[in-house]
C-alpha cells in the first residue's frame, strides 16, 4: 500500500516507518528537518520536507505522492512536563492538532484519499468511575492548558471523522525510547512506544471507521475494541 505518513520523523514515526517498510508498504514520510529526512530515507521510506501549516505545499506533496492512505502522526512536544517550554509546547501542539489536521484532511480529500488514520490521546476523558470507553465524554469542562489540549483533540478527531474512512487512535501516555519517559512508565493510561507504532500498522487494513482506545490494561481505559477489531497487543516490542 502507498502511505503518506505525516510525522515520519517523530517519536512514533521513527518506530513505525521500519514496521511499515518491513510489511511491504511504500511509505512517503514528512518532516520539517533535513537531518530527519536523511534518517527517514535510511529506514527505507521516501522523505518529503514540508510544513503541515503550509496548506498549499502540503496539498502538492500529497498529490505528488498519490497515496492510498494518509496517516497523521504529527506532534510538537519537545519539552516534557515540569520543564521550561512545556506550556508553550502544549499551545503549539494544540495548534497543530487544530490547523495542521485540517490542512492534512483537505489535502487527503483533494488527492482522492478516503482512509485517514490519526494519532489522538486517551487521557482527556471527563472524570468518572470505571474504565473509560470510546463513547464516554471528553473533559469539555476543563480549564487552562488542559482545556486547550482538549479543544485540540476535539478538532483533530472531528476533522478525521469527516473522512469517509477516518480512524482515530487514542493513545495512552507514551513511554520508552525517544519519549519523555524513556525508562519507566509514569502514568495511566500508559502505552509503550513500540506497541503504539504496531497498533498503527495493524489499523491500516483492519480498523473500522471510528475511534479506538489504544493503551495498556492499567485500570484507566478499556482497549477491548482495538483488541477485537485489529488485534492490538500492548505487549508488543520491536
Amino acid at each position: 500500500m502507498k502511505i503518506f505518513l505525516a510525522g515520519a520523523g517523530g517519536v512514533i514515526g521513527r518506530r513505525l516507518v521500519p514496521l511499515l517498510v518491513a510489511a511491504g508498504h511504500d511509505v512517503v514520510g514528512t518532516t520539517r528537518s533535513f537531518d530527519k529526512a536523511a534518517a527517514i530515507a535510511a529506514q527505507g521510506a521516501t522523505p518529503v520536507l514540508v510544513d503541515v501549516f503550509d496548506a498549499d505545499a502540503l496539498m502538492r506533496a500529497v498529490q505528488a505522492a498519490k497515496p492510498q492512505l494518509v496517516m497523521h502522526q504529527l506532534t510538537d512536544l519537545p519539552h516534557g512536563p515540569g520543564t521550561p517550554g512545556y506550556d508553550a509546547g502544549l499551545e503549539r501542539n494544540a495548534r497543530l492538532r487544530i490547523h495542521g489536521t485540517r490542512n492534512l484532511v483537505a489535502a487527503a480529500k483533494a488527492a482522492g484519499v478516503t482512509r485517514l488514520i490519526a494519532q489522538s490521546i486517551a487521557f482527556v476523558y471527563a472524570p468518572g468511575d470505571g474504565l473509560r470507553v470510546e463513547s464516554d465524554p471528553l473533559d469539555l469542562g476543563a480549564t487552562g492548558a488542559r482545556r486547550r489540549t482538549v479543544d485540540g483533540v476535539v478538532a483533530l478527531e472531528d476533522a478525521t471523522l469527516e473522512m469517509p474512512d477516518g480512524i482515530v487512535l487514542r493513545y495512552g501516555l507514551l513511554y520508552g525510547p525517544g519519549t519523555w519517559f524513556e525508562r519507566d512508565k509514569r502514568g495511566a493510561p500508559g502505552l509503550y512506544i513500540d506497541a503504539a507504532a504496531h497498533a498503527a500498522l495493524l489499523a491500516l487494513t483492519k480498523a473500522k471507521r471510528g475511534i479506538y482506545n489504544v493503551a495498556e490494561d492499567d485500570g484507566a481505559i478499556s482497549s477491548e475494541k482495538a483488541k477485537r477489531d485489529f488485534g492490538f497487543d500492548a505487549g508488543f516490542r520491536i
